[in-house]
């Protein structure tokens, strides 16, 4: 059996069926062109989890693999396996139970709906010497999470969706007793005002030395919306 990491990375996914992934877009995008662009995301942050140092990547995908995008990507790599629990929090909480589990010392947890977020803010969460890591997102919520060595219990009465969820989760941590770190501030997208953010974001990152969210740029620069 292959050497385990010190770290495991885990992109949490939704299986890219057509009209069941960002909802919120279709004002401005019809669903064909929506699942194009969220395999876009998808694929962008395979690519994100893949850099990060010293870490076995996996994807938790929800509800299923039933659309089969996702089997070409595993192997010695990236694993696959389905998100089990009634929420978000429960998903996110088994997931770090499985992967401790395994014999990680560090485990991150990102969305797909950043694909322009810096590697390096993962790599520093995963280097943190706190129990707990957490990317705070814009519109309320986290873009990631990290523990160190076991699960701190920070998911539970946590109004999931709800621009409510990371001040939730940082009384939680409070009434937990675990140290914590905060990384900078990111962005997710899922309003058609996010996406113009975004597009226009890609196209200052592309005068840059950074390469973050290509494929995305890419597509976004072939549609108008």
């Amino acid at each position: 059996m292959e050497k385990l990491k010190d770290n495991a990375v885990i992109l949490f996914a939704r299986d890219p069926v057509l009209g069941q992934v960002k909802t919120r877009l279709s004002s401005s995008l019809d669903d064909e062109t929506i699942l194009r662009l969220y395999t876009c995301f998808v694929e962008d942050s395979l690519e994100k989890i893949r850099q990060v140092d010293n870490a076995d990547c996996f994807v938790g995908i929800s509800p299923s693999n039933l659309s089969g995008f996702f089997n070409g990507i595993e192997g010695s790599d990236t694993r696959l396996f389905i998100q089990q629990g009634k929420d978000l929090g429960d998903k996110m909480r088994q997931a770090f139970v499985d992967r401790f589990a395994d014999g990680y010392k560090k485990v991150a947890i990102i969305g797909s709906d950043s694909p322009s977020l810096p590697v390096s803010y993962i790599n520093e969460a995963l280097t943190s010497d706190k129990d707990l890591m957490l990317g705070p997102s814009t519109d309320g919520g986290y873009y990631l999470i990290a523990m160190t060595g076991k699960v701190s219990e920070v998911f539970g009465g946590i109004a999931w969706g709800t621009d409510h969820v990371l001040d939730e989760t940082l009384y939680c941590v409070k009434k937990a007793g675990v140290s914590l770190e905060l990384l900078p501030v990111w962005y997710d997208v899922d309003l058609p005002e996010d996406l113009k953010f975004l597009k226009t974001h890609l196209e200052l990152i592309a005068q840059s030395d950074l390469c973050e969210g290509g494929k995305t740029k890419n597509f976004l620069d072939e549609i108008s919306f």
